[in-house]
């Protein structure tokens, strides 16, 4: 087990330094080309750091995997919303401002909902993967849409800031994005190898190892634009990062692996993982919105948060044990 713990240990350290080169590739070379900064902020940014997930679901789905695709892209939600989170919110209460982010909290919950409906009967088919591909083609079309008619929402504000403090030039912004998109690749590949092997080596489901191991690290760079963000005082990008990436994971990450490959869904995710990630979604959503004012979340709910992440990753471990 040695050279796949190597392997998982590798593939994560280059996962999260290429998904921050090709975040900030993007992000500069969108800057270049006129992009309205609310939209980076809505979709480019979403998108890179949900890009890890997005290389390994769809790897381990083409390589007969769909487990681990399905555990790291849900998996990954959960450690957004809980630990990710928790964390920040912890170091800064998180004060949520922006209109567009208000609008994407009801979107999230209406996007799990659809996706705990379509896999309900036990089986996410390629009819059900397209469905999801679909809606996220009409998100997006709906984000540029906002982009457009919302420049002057704290989200875009925030964005433009963090844009003109990491300016670079058009061939540098270029070379990052390629440079980090390669080893995205590269690396993910590496990861899933080695989280295969362990998962075959201890007896245990691709599922459980997508669920824990790859689902915290492929989510190590949301923690670290998340904590930066809030420490700045940018809450808005804070959250952000996290509604986004979920959208992106429940849409895309999973619909492209259901594509590729069709996969059943065992009692034990409708049981386990879909309510965990649903009730955070939920929970997320009561703390956000701020029905008397503007959406908090603070370091109580922080704690409550991080508690229930804890609680969840107790259960996944008991689960692994003989008998369970």
């Amino acid at each position: 087990m040695l050279l796949p713990s190597l392997a998982i240990l590798s593939g994560l350290l280059l996962l999260v330094w290429s998904a921050d080169r090709f975040v900030a590739g993007a992000s500069a070379t969108a800057q270049h080309f006129s992009v309205p900064p609310l939209l980076v902020g809505m979709l480019i940014v979403g998108f890179g750091t949900s890009a890890p997930e997005m290389v390994v679901s769809v790897l381990a789905a083409s390589q007969g995997n769909p487990g681990l695709a399905l555990g790291n892209a849900w998996g990954s939600n959960i450690v957004n919303m809980a630990l990710i989170l928790g964390i920040t919110a912890l170091i800064a209460p998180i004060l949520v401002r922006s209109v567009i982010l208000r609008k994407e909290l009801p979107i999230l919950m209406a996007v799990t909902a659809l996706s705990a409906l379509l896999v309900w009967d036990g089986v996410l088919s390629r009819l059900d993967a397209a469905v999801l591909l679909l809606v996220f083609g009409t998100l997006v079309t709906w984000s540029i849409v906002e982009a457009r008619a919302g420049g002057g929402d704290t989200l875009a504000t925030e964005t433009a800031t963090e844009l003109q403090a990491h300016a670079m030039p058009l061939r540098r912004a270029l070379l990052w994005l390629g440079m980090g998109l390669l080893l995205l690749v590269s690396s993910s590949r590496l990861l899933v190898w080695g989280a295969v092997s362990i998962a075959q080596s201890l007896g245990v489901s691709d599922l459980i190892i997508g669920l824990t191991v790859v689902a915290i690290g492929t989510s190590l760079p949301e923690l670290a634009s998340c904590v930066a963000a809030a420490r700045k005082g940018e809450h808005d990008i804070a959250l952000g990062n996290v509604l986004g990436s979920g959208l992106f994971n429940t849409l895309a990450v999973v619909g492209l692996a259901g594509v590729i490959a069709p996969m059943d869904i065992g009692t034990d995710v409708l049981t386990r993982d879909l309510p965990m990630m649903a009730g955070l979604t939920v929970l997320l959503f009561a703390m956000g919105w701020g029905f008397r004012g503007p959406g908090r979340i603070n370091r109580l709910e922080a704690l409550v948060l991080l508690a229930l992440y804890v609680g969840y990753t107790g259960w996944l471990l008991a689960s692994m044990t003989p008998g369970a």
